[in-house]
This record gives C-alpha cells, sequence and structure tokens, in this order.
C-alpha cells in the first residue's frame, strides 16, 4: 500500500460487498461512511466497525432522499476522496420476451439513475479539492452478454462506458476513475436475482468454486491504495474455474 484513502463512501453497504469492503478499509483506519436503505442494519454495521462512521440512510432510487442524505453529510465526513459505488443489483434471468416491465425499470433505477445521482454530488466536490477516487462495481456482464441478462447486461455496460467517459473528462483534476467487473462471486445476489428462491440460487454456485466478496473487496483495495499517479481504468475478475461461454447456433431439425 503506497497511498491511503481518509474517508470513503460504500453505497449499499450493508450487503455482503459492502460489509467486505468497510472491514478491509477499517483494518487501515479510514473514516467510512456507511450507506444502506434499512436503518437498523446500517447502524449494527456502523457500531461493528472500530472506526469513525457516519450512517448514510436512504434509497438511490429516490432522488429527493439521495440529495437531502447526501447533503446532510457532517463537516468531519464531507471531504469525500473514496466514493465506492456498489449499490444495485439483477432482477429475474427470465427471456427479455417473458421479463417483466418493473424489473427492468428497477434495475434501471438501481444501477444506472442511482449510481449517476451519488455520482454527480459526491464528484463536484472532489473536482473542488482536485483530490479523489471514484471506483464504481460493475461486472462482466457489461462485456460478456448471456441469454436472460439483458437489462441486466445493459446496467453494467452503462456503467464501464460512463466510467471511461468520467475518465476522459477529469483529466487534469488528480481524480481517479476505476471500474472493477467481477465474474460470479457467491453473495446473496442471486438470491435477490430469483427473488428468494434458495434452491434456485444455491444451484448458481454448485459444484464449483467462485470469488467471494473477500475477493473483490481486496481488488478493490488494491486498485485504491496504488501510487496516486496510477489508475485502473476497467479490471475484469474471474474465477478460475469460469471462463467466456461459446457462441451459441441455432440448428435447424
Amino acid at each position: 500500500m503506497t497511498y491511503q484513502p481518509s474517508t470513503v463512501l460504500i453505497t449499499g453497504a450493508t450487503g455482503d460487498f459492502g460489509k467486505a469492503f468497510c472491514r478491509r478499509y477499517e483494518e487501515i483506519g479510514c473514516q467510512i461512511i456507511v450507506h444502506g436503505r434499512n436503518k437498523a442494519k446500517v447502524e449494527e454495521l456502523c457500531e461493528e466497525l472500530d472506526v469513525e462512521t457516519y450512517p448514510l440512510v436512504f434509497d438511490v432510487t429516490d432522488k429527493q432522499a439521495t440529495l437531502e442524505a447526501l447533503s446532510s453529510i457532517p463537516p468531519l465526513f464531507e471531504k469525500i476522496d473514496l466514493l465506492i459505488n456498489n449499490a444495485g443489483g439483477a432482477l429475474g434471468l427470465d427471456k427479455a420476451q417473458d421479463a417483466l416491465l418493473e424489473d427492468w425499470e428497477n434495475m434501471i433505477s438501481m444501477n444506472v439513475t442511482g449510481l449517476v445521482r451519488v455520482t454527480n454530488i459526491i464528484l463536484k466536490g472532489m473536482a473542488n479539492r482536485q483530490k479523489g477516487h471514484v471506483i464504481n462495481i460493475g461486472s462482466i456482464s457489461g462485456n460478456w452478454p448471456y441469454p436472460g441478462g439483458h437489462v441486466y447486461c445493459a446496467t453494467k455496460a452503462f456503467v464501464k462506458q460512463f466510467t471511461l467517459a468520467m475518465r476522459a473528462d477529469l483529466q487534469g483534476t488528480n481524480i481517479r476513475v476505476s471500474n472493477i467487473e467481477p465474474g460470479m462471486v457467491e453473495t446473496k445476489f442471486s438470491f435477490e436475482r430469483f427473488k428468494g428462491d434458495k434452491d434456485r440460487a444455491d444451484a448458481v454456485y454448485a459444484n464449483t468454486t467462485p470469488l467471494t466478496a473477500e475477493d473483490i473487496a481486496e481488488t478493490v483495495f488494491w486498485a485504491s491504495t496504488l501510487p496516486p499517479h496510477v489508475n485502473i481504468n476497467t479490471l475484469e475478475v474471474m474465477p478460475t474455474k469460469q471462463t467466456f461461454a461459446g457462441l451459441v447456433m441455432e440448428r435447424d431439425e
């Protein structure tokens, strides 16, 4: 480690990735702004962390709540120099023609609209201070489409291009921007995608060795603690047992 952020804002901090991020930055004594939708979970996590924390409770899909919450951050925590955009998720794995419009809209709201709202607000402070790092949690789904991925893949492709375009805009500001793109990670992701169907979720990870939330936390931590002159633009991370799928060929009978 050659650089240490001082104040870290982690969205979706009460999820598996978020908790792993919090604990990794706790190890080096960072102040952590802990975000989540559930007040009790946010406060419980803040209590568990042995560093200065600030609880930030709002739903990233609620514009007014987002604006009010981010404007309420006290002076001790307002100089955020690392934003980890982690809040988001996937809903459903049906083919596009069978998917629910509500699921599509919710994924766009979580993964795209919510992310850009938070980024827009926090980035202004970073630009004024000429210091900061935005790390977006993307996905290999933004690079490699798959059946049933449709809108989720599209949202993660957006996150990648948004990251790269911001990187271009921020030249000369000393602000770093990165997109970390995990492959299969065993978390509650599939459980939530399948809306509580544990059997379907467990089947995703059966008989293989996926990544863990701690693996991704270590990857994010590495990218954020490199010397300030080093920027990781995008970084795709897969478990050794996962690789690229073959192209599908339709054949006539």
